[in-house]
Parts: C-alpha cells; structure tokens; sequence
C-alpha cells in the first residue's frame, strides 16, 4: 500500500487572499468538475448522488479510467474513494488551521493524502515504489494546480 501525504500553505504573500469559507468552495468545485483543478484529470463525469453530500464521478486521470465515491465532509475534508480503477484506495483533502474566517487565514494549509494499492502488484514491490514515486510527483502537483485554482477565483477570474 501506498501512503502520502502533502500540505502547502493556502496564503502566500503576493497572492489573493483564500479564506477557510472560499478553499472549502473550491474543493467542492472541484469534487464535482476536477477539469480547471487538476490538469492530468482529462474526463469528469458526476454519475450518481445519494444526497447532497455523497456522489460518484468517473475521472480519467494521466488516461487511466477510475470510478470515485466522493464524500464532502464540511467544512474541513473531502474524501475520494477509489471504487473502480487500476489504483484502489483514498485521497482525502484536508482544510487545516484556522476553524473560522473569523479565526483569521493566515494559517490555512490544504493537505493532500493518500492510501492506494494497485492492481497487480504486491506491497513493497519495485513495481509499487516506482508507482508511489510517479503518484506522489502527480499528486503534489495536484495540490498546486487546486491552490492556484482557488486563487484565481479569488482573484475574480473564471476557470
């Protein structure tokens, strides 16, 4: 199994301010249309809802074809659960710091994690740490694509 688990901080000096209320927006976005958030997912499709916070989406991500059960637990954390794909498991996306915007979001950081398997290949194979290797260089990269994302929408832009 793999593990990982990435944060940035959401506020840099230079950059729009990103309150806890507008990350959590955005992830939300993003659960339900990766496409302006994440450049390797080509194909998202929202395919099922069991209320307004659980759903499932097909994604193709780097030209692999996965299944997704979204749950959105606000306002901290949105979980994907891999339920179809060569790549099973979790990612969660994690709001950390403050618990308000009252609470000031200087502190935010949005944390990136997962526990995956892939098909095929044994735990602690080299097949499975040169996978982890690639996912956890795409997955990083996917923390910074979502965060620029969000800025961009609070900086008044569409994506």
């Amino acid at each position: 199994m793999i593990f990982v688990t990435h944060a940035l901080p959401v506020n840099e000096p230079g950059e729009p301010l990103i309150t806890r209320d507008a990350l959590w927006d955005g992830l939300v976005r993003k659960a339900e249309n990766a496409l302006p958030f994440v450049p390797s997912i080509t194909d998202c499709t929202v395919t099922a809802r069991y209320s307004d916070t659980v759903f499932d989406r097909d994604i193709v991500f780097k030209g692999q074809a996965f299944s997704e059960r979204i749950t959105l637990e606000h306002p901290h954390r949105v979980v994907f659960t891999r339920i179809a794909g060569p790549v099973l498991g979790t990612i969660a996306n994690e709001i950390e710091g403050a618990e308000s915007d009252d609470d000031g979001p200087d502190d935010l950081t949005l944390r990136f994690s997962f526990a995956l398997t892939v098909a095929g290949e044994p735990g602690g194979s080299a097949g499975e740490k040169a996978h982890a290797e690639q996912m956890t260089d795409s997955y990083r990269a996917a923390v910074a694509a979502t965060l620029g994302a969000v800025r961009k929408i609070a900086a008044g832009a569409a994506v």
